[in-house]
């Protein structure tokens, strides 16, 4: 029989890490971030520190206490034992958002993880583009690794490196990449993957089965966007699959119904085109790929072009055009870094004199740009603030929260602000709204509100999805209204209050 454990997404949103144990396995589903519970104790300028391994985490019930589990250089240095053999055998990711993924770089680099490709694709991107930190997804880099010096040969003056750089030691984790509906054996386990609709590609629910008791797991899912068919075949597999549990999420048990991303188009489209020659500037979920498809229909539609920023650029390149436009279908914003080069306004002190910055050759601009981001500096369908300047009414900008500086070299006249995430949910949330509508003010842009379709189903479709299964039992995650789900107990399935394990 099959033992669930829960570390996290109990009574909460997101913080996903659910413990299967069978008789002869050990897996996870998920190993998430628990936002709310890591915001109670952190913050951006208050993070965990890397020289106490785990222990930061541990401290505050964020990462679980669970021997065999743990990478051995945050073990040691934090003076813990590492076990010989890991305690898991395996990590299975059901999609590439943080409170579902956000911990697996504490994760000891011989638990393999299990995922789609597309959510590989976005988790790389992840690890490529973001700071560097506790961001080892899909590669493994030990720290606290003291590395030899160059060295010359006596016989030669070649210098000699022998692992100097951390880039050296760097190497790839063990990632199986699950194709949808595949049964993959681990030990008594069988477990396949099932795609659903949810507001990034990749997302699946996972079905497991030890011969005596057989789970689904649902992850995050939808009925509203470009995938609702997915949804419908998972559900449509899994009562086939006649499982005896489900683990299911209920964020919007709160909700009777959902904009879809088709409102979201017509409602977008119709206040592009209506805005003329102004500059239209779209705020979404940078990985929320469909929803960016929505907003490039939306140009394509009003006569513009769409500009994304180089990180969704780099994501897109990930994708390399399957299932949604390539780079050369959209231009890519490049801001001014480091020196501020680009746009050739500024000027710069050479021998003593000031000289503009277009005269300088390519190698100072490029000094500009560090790693993956030079790659997108020299395209043809690049654009900077000069071109937005110039031709406002010609694009539509993706600016998120943290690119607001570029409003300063923009300067945009008539511009229309279009938010299109959900809104504040929490204290942290809220301060940033308020920041947020400082800046717009500012800049007299106007604010439009009402573009969000969420990742996830409603409560009469989650109920129905249920019934039409018909577990046994039924435990919610993922969820602040558990309670909603008690109605299925005059049904005969029988909900589980999930308990925080410690």
């Amino acid at each position: 029989m099959t033992k669930i454990n829960f570390y996290g997404g109990v009574d909460e949103i997101g913080g996903n890490k659910v413990q299967l144990i069978s008789p002869e396995n050990s897996i996870f589903f998920d190993f998430g971030k628990s936002f709310n519970r890591e915001g109670e104790f952190f913050s951006e300028f208050l993070q965990p520190r890397k020289l106490n391994g785990i222990m930061d985490l541990v401290e505050f019930g964020l990462l679980p206490p669970i021997k065999g589990i743990y990478r051995e250089d945050y073990l040691k240095k934090a003076g813990l034992h590492h076990t010989p053999q890991p305690s898991s055998q395996g990590i299975f990711i059901s999609h590439a958002h943080l409170d579902h993924m956000g911990y697996l770089h504490h994760i000891r680099e011989d638990i393999p993880f299990y995922m789609t490709q597309d959510s590989h694709r976005i988790i790389r991107a992840l690890e490529m583009t973001g700071i560097a930190g506790f961001n080892n997804y899909t590669t493994y880099q030990p720290d606290f690794l003291l590395l030899p010096k160059k060295r010359a040969s006596k016989n030669s003056t070649t210098t000699h490196k022998r692992a100097t750089s951390r880039d050296d030691i760097k190497k790839p984790r063990q990632i199986e990449i699950m194709e949808p509906y595949q049964e993959y054996e681990l030990g008594d386990l069988k477990i396949s993957s099932a795609p659903v609709d949810h507001s990034l590609p990749g997302s699946c629910a996972f079905m497991s089965d030890d011969g005596e008791e057989a789970v689904l797991y649902t992850g995050d899912f939808r009925f509203h966007g470009r995938r609702e068919d997915q949804t419908r075949k998972m559900i449509k597999e899994a009562k086939k699959f006649t499982p005896t549990t489900i683990i299911t999420e209920g964020t919007r048990m709160d909700r009777d119904h959902n904009l879809t991303e088709s409102d979201i188009k017509l409602k977008a489209a119709e206040k592009a085109r209506a805005h003329g020659g102004g500059l239209v500037i779209v705020n979404y979920p940078l990985r929320d790929l469909d929803r960016f498809y929505t907003f490039y229909q939306v140009a394509k539609e009003s006569d513009r072009t769409m500009v994304v920023n180089t990180k969704q650029a780099f994501l897109l390149n990930e994708f390399g055009g399957e299932g949604y436009p390539g780079l050369k279908d959209v231009a890519v914003y490049i801001p001014r870094r480091g020196w501020g080069l680009l746009g050739g306004k500024s000027q710069v002190c050479m021998e003593n004199e000031w000289i503009s910055s277009c005269e300088l050759e390519q190698e100072y601009l490029d000094s500009d740009y560090k790693g993956w981001e030079k790659d997108y500096i020299n395209w043809d369908n690049n654009v900077n603030y000069l071109n937005l300047q110039e031709s406002p009414g010609d694009y539509i900008f993706q600016c998120d929260y943290f690119e607001f500086k570029e409003l300063i070299d923009i300067k945009p006249e008539n511009a229309i602000y279009i938010k299109s995430k959900t809104e504040p949910f929490n204290d942290e949330m809220e301060i940033d709204a308020r920041r947020e509508k400082n800046w717009l003010e500012h800049f007299n842009i106007q604010i439009e509100t009402g573009y969000h379709a969420s990742g996830h189903a409603c409560r009469p479709e989650i109920m129905d999805m249920i019934l039409e299964i018909n577990p046994e039992k039924v435990y919610p995650i993922h969820t602040r209204n558990k309670e909603n789900f008690k109605p299925l107990e005059g049904e005969g399935i029988k909900v589980i209050d999930p308990v925080l394990k410690n």
